[in-house]
């Protein structure tokens, strides 16, 4: 196969475009042009055009894992999660839509899967993916929502962050009584402390991950005030 063409791209800085004899277009950056030794005119060995189109669909894979990194922060599951779901096509108006064989399917999570994987490593590498910062901006952010610990472990938990970063991510979070004491005045509003209030009370904080130590002793306070 012999490179017909090859310019850098006028939209995107460090991607270039690759024109092969045969009409097709590929896609790939500057640092793939140096390491493939493209050129104007090469004849392109089996080898090096498998090469050429594996360095293509990792190009795919890195920028659609920045986009999504960019548009939010998450986990490394998460985004091999995101990376390794196969991409299926809207099915075009009056066409009979063919479903891929079992088998071909699963190869292709297999190969997604490790992609996936790859991906990752190299988003590492970059510096845009790191669980042990990631867990603690979850902790962050649900703390300062007025949820406690269990609700946190809960979050770290479904977002697939490694237990190894869990602790350090809880350390920075710590009960404080004025938080509870908010959080059972917003919802009593004042009002005379009864069996069935309280109960709601507690099952409310019990749901935002407060343990019932903590949960009872800020009613207890409550009553405390409420009497005075």
């Amino acid at each position: 196969m012999k490179i017909e063409k090859l310019e850098p791209s006028q939209h995107k800085q460090g991607r270039w475009l690759v024109w092969l004899e045969d009409g097709c277009l590929v896609r790939v950056e500057e640092g793939d042009v140096v390491s493939l030794g493209l050129y104007t005119g090469k004849e392109l060995t089996q080898a090096e055009s498998e090469a050429l189109a594996a360095a293509e669909k990792r190009g795919q894979m890195d920028r659609r894992a920045v986009a999504l990194l960019t548009a939010r922060p998450m986990s490394r599951k998460e985004l091999e999660d995101k990376l390794s779901t196969p991409v299926r096509r809207r099915k075009k108006p009056g066409r009979e839509e063919i479903q891929p064989a079992p088998e071909a399917l699963e190869r292709e999570r297999e190969r997604l899967a490790e992609d996936a994987r790859r991906t990752a490593e190299r988003m590492e590498g970059l510096g845009l993916l790191n669980d042990q910062e990631y867990a603690k901006t979850v902790a962050r952010h649900y703390a300062a929502k007025g949820y406690g610990p269990r609700k946190l472990r809960e979050e770290l938990y479904r977002r697939g962050v490694p237990r190894e970063f869990w602790e350090d991510a809880l350390a920075q979070w710590e009960a404080r009584p004025d938080q509870l004491d908010e959080l059972v005045s917003r919802r009593l509003r004042g009002a005379k402390p009864t069996q069935e209030n309280l109960k709601k009370t507690s099952d409310y904080l019990a749901r935002r991950g407060f343990s019932w130590e903590e949960i009872s002793a800020a009613l207890e306070r409550y009553k405390d005030q409420w009497q005075e």
